[in-house]
Protein backbone atom coordinates (compact mmCIF):
# COMPACT_ATOMS: atom_id res chain seq x y z
CA UNK A 1 0.00 0.00 0.00
CA UNK A 2 1.19 3.51 -0.77
CA UNK A 3 0.82 6.70 1.20
CA UNK A 4 -1.32 9.26 -0.58
CA UNK A 5 -1.18 13.04 -0.02
CA UNK A 6 -3.48 14.33 2.70
CA UNK A 7 -6.96 14.66 1.29
CA UNK A 8 -7.54 18.10 2.73
CA UNK A 9 -4.10 19.56 2.02
CA UNK A 10 -4.34 23.02 0.62
CA UNK A 11 -3.59 26.59 1.45
CA UNK A 12 -5.70 29.59 2.35
CA UNK A 13 -3.74 31.99 0.13
CA UNK A 14 -5.34 31.33 -3.24
CA UNK A 15 -3.05 33.79 -5.07
CA UNK A 16 0.01 31.52 -4.96
CA UNK A 17 0.39 27.97 -6.17
CA UNK A 18 1.98 25.37 -3.92
CA UNK A 19 5.21 23.74 -5.11
CA UNK A 20 3.35 20.41 -5.22
CA UNK A 21 0.60 21.95 -7.33
CA UNK A 22 3.22 23.40 -9.67
CA UNK A 23 4.89 20.01 -9.90
CA UNK A 24 1.67 18.12 -10.53
CA UNK A 25 0.90 20.60 -13.33
CA UNK A 26 4.38 20.46 -14.85
CA UNK A 27 5.16 24.11 -14.09
CA UNK A 28 8.71 23.40 -12.90
CA UNK A 29 9.18 25.10 -9.52
CA UNK A 30 12.88 26.00 -9.10
CA UNK A 31 13.28 23.78 -6.05
CA UNK A 32 12.32 20.26 -7.06
CA UNK A 33 9.56 19.22 -4.67
CA UNK A 34 9.27 15.89 -2.84
CA UNK A 35 6.59 13.22 -2.65
CA UNK A 36 7.91 10.50 -0.36
CA UNK A 37 6.32 7.19 0.67
CA UNK A 38 7.27 7.31 4.32
CA UNK A 39 7.11 4.77 7.16
CA UNK A 40 10.42 4.97 9.02
CA UNK A 41 9.98 5.91 12.70
CA UNK A 42 13.66 5.43 13.52
CA UNK A 43 14.60 7.89 10.79
CA UNK A 44 12.20 10.41 12.34
CA UNK A 45 13.93 10.03 15.69
CA UNK A 46 17.34 10.38 14.03
CA UNK A 47 16.32 13.45 12.02
CA UNK A 48 14.73 15.29 14.95
CA UNK A 49 16.53 14.07 18.10
CA UNK A 50 13.06 13.37 19.54
CA UNK A 51 11.91 9.81 20.30
CA UNK A 52 9.13 9.07 17.81
CA UNK A 53 7.47 6.48 20.06
CA UNK A 54 7.58 8.56 23.24
CA UNK A 55 6.52 11.84 21.60
CA UNK A 56 5.00 11.21 18.14
CA UNK A 57 3.44 14.66 17.83
CA UNK A 58 6.49 16.61 19.01
CA UNK A 59 8.71 14.47 16.78
CA UNK A 60 6.58 15.08 13.69
CA UNK A 61 6.32 18.83 14.42
CA UNK A 62 10.10 19.05 14.58
CA UNK A 63 10.42 16.96 11.42
CA UNK A 64 8.00 19.33 9.73
CA UNK A 65 10.17 22.27 10.82
CA UNK A 66 13.45 20.73 9.63
CA UNK A 67 12.17 19.00 6.48
CA UNK A 68 8.96 20.78 5.41
CA UNK A 69 9.30 19.31 1.91
CA UNK A 70 8.14 15.94 3.30
CA UNK A 71 4.70 17.42 4.09
CA UNK A 72 3.94 14.66 6.60
CA UNK A 73 0.80 14.73 8.74
CA UNK A 74 1.13 15.67 12.41
CA UNK A 75 -0.72 13.52 14.99
CA UNK A 76 -3.42 15.24 17.02
CA UNK A 77 -1.98 14.05 20.34
CA UNK A 78 1.42 13.26 21.81
CA UNK A 79 0.25 10.00 23.36
CA UNK A 80 3.10 7.45 23.31
CA UNK A 81 2.92 4.64 20.77
CA UNK A 82 3.79 1.00 21.45
CA UNK A 83 7.25 0.06 20.25
CA UNK A 84 7.36 -2.74 17.66
CA UNK A 85 9.24 -5.08 19.98
CA UNK A 86 6.42 -4.76 22.54
CA UNK A 87 3.62 -5.62 20.11
CA UNK A 88 2.01 -9.02 20.59
CA UNK A 89 1.62 -10.39 17.06
CA UNK A 90 4.70 -9.94 14.91
CA UNK A 91 4.00 -12.75 12.47
CA UNK A 92 2.58 -10.92 9.45
CA UNK A 93 5.11 -8.31 8.51
CA UNK A 94 5.79 -4.81 9.72
CA UNK A 95 4.54 -1.57 8.24
CA UNK A 96 5.98 1.59 9.78
CA UNK A 97 5.52 1.55 13.54
CA UNK A 98 3.22 -1.48 13.68
CA UNK A 99 2.81 -5.05 12.51
CA UNK A 100 0.05 -6.16 10.16
CA UNK A 101 -2.76 -8.25 11.64
CA UNK A 102 -3.62 -10.23 8.49
CA UNK A 103 -2.37 -11.61 5.18
CA UNK A 104 -4.49 -10.36 2.29
CA UNK A 105 -4.46 -13.68 0.44
CA UNK A 106 -5.69 -15.53 3.52
CA UNK A 107 -8.51 -13.06 4.16
CA UNK A 108 -9.65 -13.24 0.54
CA UNK A 109 -9.47 -17.03 0.31
CA UNK A 110 -11.46 -17.54 3.50
CA UNK A 111 -14.23 -15.30 2.24
CA UNK A 112 -15.39 -17.85 -0.36
CA UNK A 113 -15.88 -21.60 -0.24
CA UNK A 114 -14.47 -22.15 -3.73
CA UNK A 115 -13.46 -20.47 -6.96
CA UNK A 116 -16.92 -21.29 -8.31
CA UNK A 117 -18.34 -19.19 -5.49
CA UNK A 118 -16.02 -16.38 -6.54
CA UNK A 119 -17.31 -16.52 -10.10
CA UNK A 120 -20.87 -16.25 -8.78
CA UNK A 121 -20.02 -13.24 -6.60
CA UNK A 122 -21.81 -9.97 -7.38
CA UNK A 123 -19.94 -6.80 -6.33
CA UNK A 124 -23.10 -4.75 -6.92
CA UNK A 125 -25.23 -6.98 -4.70
CA UNK A 126 -22.58 -6.75 -1.99
CA UNK A 127 -22.03 -2.99 -2.41
CA UNK A 128 -20.99 -2.45 1.23
CA UNK A 129 -17.39 -3.59 1.67
CA UNK A 130 -17.01 -2.41 5.23
CA UNK A 131 -14.66 -4.75 7.08
CA UNK A 132 -13.56 -6.56 3.91
CA UNK A 133 -9.93 -5.41 4.17
CA UNK A 134 -9.79 -4.28 0.56
CA UNK A 135 -7.69 -1.25 1.60
CA UNK A 136 -10.55 1.14 0.85
CA UNK A 137 -13.25 -0.48 2.96
CA UNK A 138 -16.66 1.14 3.13
CA UNK A 139 -20.14 1.41 1.68
CA UNK A 140 -20.19 1.86 -2.10
CA UNK A 141 -23.95 1.47 -2.50
CA UNK A 142 -24.48 4.94 -3.98
CA UNK A 143 -22.69 8.03 -5.20
CA UNK A 144 -24.21 10.11 -2.39
CA UNK A 145 -23.03 7.71 0.33
CA UNK A 146 -19.51 7.80 -1.09
CA UNK A 147 -19.55 11.58 -1.47
CA UNK A 148 -20.65 12.17 2.12
CA UNK A 149 -17.88 9.92 3.44
CA UNK A 150 -15.13 11.70 1.50
CA UNK A 151 -16.49 15.26 1.75
CA UNK A 152 -16.00 15.16 5.53
CA UNK A 153 -12.22 15.24 4.95
CA UNK A 154 -12.19 18.76 3.49
CA UNK A 155 -12.86 22.21 5.00
CA UNK A 156 -16.52 23.10 4.92
CA UNK A 157 -15.72 26.65 3.81
CA UNK A 158 -14.23 25.37 0.56
CA UNK A 159 -17.69 24.57 -0.72
CA UNK A 160 -17.50 22.72 -4.04
CA UNK A 161 -14.02 23.86 -5.11
CA UNK A 162 -10.52 23.61 -3.70
CA UNK A 163 -8.49 26.82 -3.54
CA UNK A 164 -6.79 27.69 -6.81
CA UNK A 165 -3.18 26.58 -6.76
CA UNK A 166 -3.80 24.03 -4.02
CA UNK A 167 -2.54 20.46 -4.22
CA UNK A 168 -5.71 19.25 -2.49
CA UNK A 169 -6.26 15.70 -3.67
CA UNK A 170 -8.31 12.58 -3.14
CA UNK A 171 -6.84 9.14 -3.65
CA UNK A 172 -8.50 5.86 -4.54
CA UNK A 173 -6.64 2.58 -4.19
CA UNK A 174 -8.97 0.28 -6.17
CA UNK A 175 -9.16 2.08 -9.49
CA UNK A 176 -10.02 -1.15 -11.34
CA UNK A 177 -7.29 -3.79 -11.20
CA UNK A 178 -7.06 -3.83 -7.41
CA UNK A 179 -10.74 -4.61 -6.83
CA UNK A 180 -10.71 -8.27 -7.95
CA UNK A 181 -7.15 -8.77 -6.72
CA UNK A 182 -8.09 -7.71 -3.17
CA UNK A 183 -11.54 -9.28 -3.05
CA UNK A 184 -10.43 -12.70 -4.34
CA UNK A 185 -6.71 -12.70 -3.52
CA UNK A 186 -3.84 -12.50 -5.99
CA UNK A 187 -3.60 -16.20 -6.83
CA UNK A 188 -7.35 -16.65 -7.25
CA UNK A 189 -7.56 -13.54 -9.40
CA UNK A 190 -4.93 -14.91 -11.78
CA UNK A 191 -6.72 -18.27 -11.89
CA UNK A 192 -10.09 -16.70 -12.72
CA UNK A 193 -9.44 -13.60 -14.78
CA UNK A 194 -9.66 -15.40 -18.15
CA UNK A 195 -12.96 -17.15 -17.39
CA UNK A 196 -15.93 -15.81 -19.41
CA UNK A 197 -17.90 -15.24 -16.18
CA UNK A 198 -15.25 -12.80 -15.06
CA UNK A 199 -16.41 -10.22 -17.60
CA UNK A 200 -19.59 -9.61 -15.55
CA UNK A 201 -17.59 -9.22 -12.34
CA UNK A 202 -15.31 -6.61 -13.91
CA UNK A 203 -18.29 -4.69 -15.25
CA UNK A 204 -19.87 -4.65 -11.79
CA UNK A 205 -16.66 -3.34 -10.26
CA UNK A 206 -16.63 -0.70 -12.99
CA UNK A 207 -20.14 0.35 -12.02
CA UNK A 208 -19.06 0.73 -8.39
CA UNK A 209 -16.19 2.91 -9.56
CA UNK A 210 -18.50 5.07 -11.66
CA UNK A 211 -20.19 5.95 -8.37
CA UNK A 212 -16.79 6.65 -6.81
CA UNK A 213 -15.55 8.93 -9.57
CA UNK A 214 -18.87 10.78 -9.86
CA UNK A 215 -18.57 11.45 -6.13
CA UNK A 216 -14.96 12.60 -6.58
CA UNK A 217 -16.05 14.97 -9.34
CA UNK A 218 -18.10 16.83 -6.72
CA UNK A 219 -15.32 17.11 -4.13
CA UNK A 220 -13.31 20.30 -3.50
CA UNK A 221 -10.05 18.86 -4.86
CA UNK A 222 -7.81 19.71 -7.77
CA UNK A 223 -6.32 16.22 -8.19
CA UNK A 224 -7.50 12.62 -8.15
CA UNK A 225 -4.79 10.04 -7.45
CA UNK A 226 -5.84 6.79 -9.09
CA UNK A 227 -3.92 3.76 -7.82
CA UNK A 228 -3.71 0.35 -9.50
CA UNK A 229 -0.79 -2.08 -9.33
CA UNK A 230 -1.10 -3.27 -12.92
CA UNK A 231 2.56 -4.33 -13.18
CA UNK A 232 5.29 -6.14 -11.26
CA UNK A 233 8.94 -5.12 -11.01
CA UNK A 234 9.47 -7.15 -14.21
CA UNK A 235 6.52 -5.69 -16.13
CA UNK A 236 2.84 -6.46 -16.78
CA UNK A 237 0.78 -8.87 -14.68
CA UNK A 238 -1.83 -9.49 -17.39
CA UNK A 239 -1.55 -9.42 -21.16
CA UNK A 240 -2.04 -6.20 -23.14
CA UNK A 241 -5.16 -7.77 -24.71
CA UNK A 242 -6.71 -8.36 -21.27
CA UNK A 243 -5.77 -4.86 -20.14
CA UNK A 244 -7.25 -3.27 -23.24
CA UNK A 245 -10.47 -5.19 -22.68
CA UNK A 246 -10.97 -4.76 -18.94
CA UNK A 247 -8.82 -1.89 -17.65
CA UNK A 248 -7.79 0.87 -20.01
CA UNK A 249 -11.24 1.62 -21.48
CA UNK A 250 -12.53 1.97 -17.91
CA UNK A 251 -9.66 4.27 -16.94
CA UNK A 252 -10.55 6.52 -19.85
CA UNK A 253 -14.22 6.55 -18.86
CA UNK A 254 -13.65 7.05 -15.11
CA UNK A 255 -10.97 9.68 -15.47
CA UNK A 256 -13.06 11.61 -17.98
CA UNK A 257 -15.73 11.98 -15.27
CA UNK A 258 -13.39 13.93 -12.97
CA UNK A 259 -11.50 15.71 -15.76
CA UNK A 260 -14.78 17.19 -17.01
CA UNK A 261 -15.18 18.58 -13.49
CA UNK A 262 -11.82 20.36 -13.79
CA UNK A 263 -9.65 17.89 -11.89
CA UNK A 264 -6.40 16.30 -13.02
CA UNK A 265 -5.63 12.58 -12.67
CA UNK A 266 -2.30 11.30 -11.32
CA UNK A 267 -1.70 7.59 -11.74
CA UNK A 268 0.07 5.61 -8.99
CA UNK A 269 1.43 2.14 -9.69
CA UNK A 270 4.04 -0.20 -8.24
CA UNK A 271 6.61 -1.96 -10.41
CA UNK A 272 7.91 -1.27 -13.92
CA UNK A 273 5.17 0.50 -15.86
CA UNK A 274 7.21 1.06 -19.05
CA UNK A 275 5.01 -1.28 -21.11
CA UNK A 276 1.84 0.65 -20.25
CA UNK A 277 3.01 4.27 -19.97
CA UNK A 278 1.53 5.25 -23.33
CA UNK A 279 -1.78 3.54 -22.52
CA UNK A 280 -2.06 5.29 -19.15
CA UNK A 281 -1.25 8.69 -20.62
CA UNK A 282 -3.69 8.12 -23.50
CA UNK A 283 -6.42 7.43 -20.94
CA UNK A 284 -6.02 10.96 -19.59
CA UNK A 285 -3.49 10.85 -16.75
CA UNK A 286 -1.49 14.01 -16.03
CA UNK A 287 1.43 11.74 -15.16
CA UNK A 288 2.67 8.74 -13.22
CA UNK A 289 4.23 7.98 -9.86
CA UNK A 290 5.81 4.54 -9.81
CA UNK A 291 8.95 2.71 -8.69
CA UNK A 292 12.63 2.90 -9.75
CA UNK A 293 12.18 -0.06 -12.11
CA UNK A 294 10.46 2.40 -14.47
CA UNK A 295 12.47 4.45 -17.00
CA UNK A 296 11.71 8.04 -15.95
CA UNK A 297 14.10 9.73 -18.34
CA UNK A 298 12.28 8.02 -21.21
CA UNK A 299 8.92 9.30 -19.94
CA UNK A 300 10.31 12.82 -19.45
CA UNK A 301 11.63 12.78 -22.99
CA UNK A 302 8.36 11.53 -24.46
CA UNK A 303 5.80 13.63 -22.54
CA UNK A 304 6.76 17.26 -22.11
CA UNK A 305 6.55 18.44 -18.50
CA UNK A 306 4.26 15.62 -17.40
CA UNK A 307 4.11 14.74 -13.71
CA UNK A 308 6.56 11.94 -12.81
CA UNK A 309 7.92 10.64 -9.49
CA UNK A 310 9.47 7.50 -8.04
CA UNK A 311 12.96 7.31 -9.57
CA UNK A 312 14.77 7.06 -6.22
CA UNK A 313 15.71 3.55 -5.06
CA UNK A 314 15.63 2.34 -1.46
CA UNK A 315 18.05 -0.46 -2.35
CA UNK A 316 20.67 2.26 -2.75
CA UNK A 317 19.69 3.78 0.60
CA UNK A 318 19.91 0.35 2.21
CA UNK A 319 23.56 0.06 1.17
CA UNK A 320 24.21 3.49 2.72
CA UNK A 321 27.16 4.26 0.48
CA UNK A 322 27.60 8.07 0.43
CA UNK A 323 29.04 8.08 -3.09
CA UNK A 324 26.22 5.91 -4.45
CA UNK A 325 23.52 7.99 -2.76
CA UNK A 326 25.00 11.20 -4.18
CA UNK A 327 25.11 9.66 -7.64
CA UNK A 328 21.45 8.64 -7.32
CA UNK A 329 20.39 12.14 -6.27
CA UNK A 330 22.40 13.73 -9.08
CA UNK A 331 20.70 11.43 -11.60
CA UNK A 332 17.29 12.28 -10.16
CA UNK A 333 18.05 15.98 -10.43
CA UNK A 334 19.09 15.46 -14.06
CA UNK A 335 15.66 13.97 -14.78
CA UNK A 336 14.05 16.81 -12.82
CA UNK A 337 15.66 19.30 -15.16
CA UNK A 338 14.16 17.44 -18.10
CA UNK A 339 10.59 17.75 -16.79
CA UNK A 340 8.76 20.52 -14.98
CA UNK A 341 6.54 17.86 -13.41
CA UNK A 342 9.31 15.80 -11.82
CA UNK A 343 9.31 15.24 -8.05
CA UNK A 344 11.98 13.74 -5.80
CA UNK A 345 10.67 10.38 -4.58
CA UNK A 346 12.06 7.10 -3.35
CA UNK A 347 9.64 5.11 -5.46
CA UNK A 348 9.95 1.78 -3.66
CA UNK A 349 9.30 3.44 -0.31
CA UNK A 350 11.30 4.52 2.75
CA UNK A 351 10.29 1.67 5.09
CA UNK A 352 11.28 1.09 8.70
CA UNK A 353 14.49 -0.82 7.93
CA UNK A 354 16.21 1.81 5.77
CA UNK A 355 19.22 3.15 7.75
CA UNK A 356 18.27 6.52 9.26
CA UNK A 357 21.65 7.98 8.36
CA UNK A 358 21.03 7.09 4.70
CA UNK A 359 17.64 8.81 4.82
CA UNK A 360 19.25 11.94 6.23
CA UNK A 361 21.96 11.87 3.57
CA UNK A 362 19.33 11.57 0.80
CA UNK A 363 17.24 14.44 2.18
CA UNK A 364 20.23 16.71 2.82
CA UNK A 365 21.68 16.06 -0.63
CA UNK A 366 18.28 16.81 -2.12
CA UNK A 367 18.17 20.11 -0.27
CA UNK A 368 21.61 20.93 -1.65
CA UNK A 369 21.24 19.74 -5.23
CA UNK A 370 17.57 19.47 -6.23
CA UNK A 371 17.11 22.71 -8.15
CA UNK A 372 16.13 23.48 -11.72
Amino acid sequence: MRVLPVRGSGKDDTTMAEPRYESFMGLGPRRIAHWEHWSNPDAETHLTDIDYYAHPRLCRLELQRRYPQLALEVPDTDDPRPRPEDQADRSKGRWGDAYRDHWQQDVASHRFASQDDMLRFSPLEQADFTGWRVVVDGDFSSEDVIYARYRADYPEQWGDEAPAGSSAAVGFYNTMFMWPLLVFGYENFLSLCLEPQFDRIMEEFAEINRRVFRAFARLPVNFVIAHDDIVLSTGPVCSPDWMHKHIFPRYEELWDIVKRAGKEVLFMVDGCVDAFVDDVMACGARGIISEPFTDYKAIAGRYENCFIAGEGDNRILMRNDPVEIRSMVESMVETGRMSGGYMMCIGNHIPFNVPPDAVKRYLDLSQELAYR
